[in-house]
């Protein structure tokens, strides 16, 4: 499994769910907000936006959230937040991409850095790991969308590059400027999808020792807990029987 999706599986597995789930709504309201304010508070007008207004929908947030979220965009005295991205290493060399939407660019870097350096990883120059991952549109489906020929042929009919199923759900990748043509077209298909996204896809996964894996998962949890850290990405692959050892 890619690493975004292994991301998934910790998420759930991690205890304190309405917690998580509170900070995951704030985090999706500042970027439905970011991308209002970037553009017109209309989705339909605005590519960015839509996929915030879909990201959150497909998380179950109640629509009077998403649309506090919208109207804070036009609000005098309203939080300007500033886009950062952050690479590094984590345990066993594993390249991680860090996205944020901050409005304090040093106590996101503070942040940041110190979880990465408390768990095993060091955080890197800009560029440092970008240069090993594709910037591409992701959508994801759950498994009951169908079996991986059915899944296979819509993506392709749809004009994806890529996909990737498991019995976790699929994984389908196009590039950035088909995003939201193909999204249109797999929805006509196989309905509504899970994710659609902005995603960075490694070139080439690196399979993670179990003596790595648990202080990686660390990190990545520890950036994640972060109210302004939005996104997570690695080229990490972990085994089942990995897996199955860490419980």
């Amino acid at each position: 499994m890619a690493g975004h999706s292994k991301f998934k599986n910790i998420m759930h597995r991690k205890g304190a769910q309405d917690k998580k789930r509170s900070a995951m709504f704030s985090k999706l309201s500042r970027e439905i907000t970011v991308a209002a304010k970037m553009g017109l508070p209309d989705p339909d007008m605005n590519p960015r936006l839509r996929l915030a207004v879909n990201a959150a929908k497909a998380q179950s947030m109640p629509k009077d959230n998403i649309q506090r979220a919208i109207d804070k965009a036009a609000a005098a005295g309203g939080e300007d937040y500033e886009e950062i991205r952050y690479e590094g290493y984590g345990p066993g060399g594993i390249a991680l991409i860090v996205e944020a939407l901050t409005d304090n660019r040093n106590r996101t870097a503070t942040n940041v850095r110190t979880a990465f350096s408390k768990n095993g990883g060091n955080l890197g120059a800009s560029g440092a790991v970008s240069h090993g991952f594709d910037r591409m549109g992701l959508i994801t489906y759950p498994a009951s969308a169908g079996d991986e020929e059915k899944v296979l042929e819509a993506a392709m009919e749809a004009g994806a590059e890529d996909i990737e199923s498991t019995e976790d759900g699929h994984d389908i990748w196009t590039s950035m400027e088909d995003l939201h043509a193909v999204a249109g077209a797999l929805e006509k298909t196989l309905g509504e999808a899970e994710s659609v996204k902005l995603a960075w896809r490694p070139q080439v996964k690196v399979d993670v020792a179990e003596a790595d894996a648990q202080s990686l998962f660390k990190l990545i949890d520890a950036l994640d807990d972060d109210d302004d850290v939005q996104t997570v990405w690695g080229n990490y692959e972990v085994s089942d029987a990995v897996m199955e050892k860490l419980g």
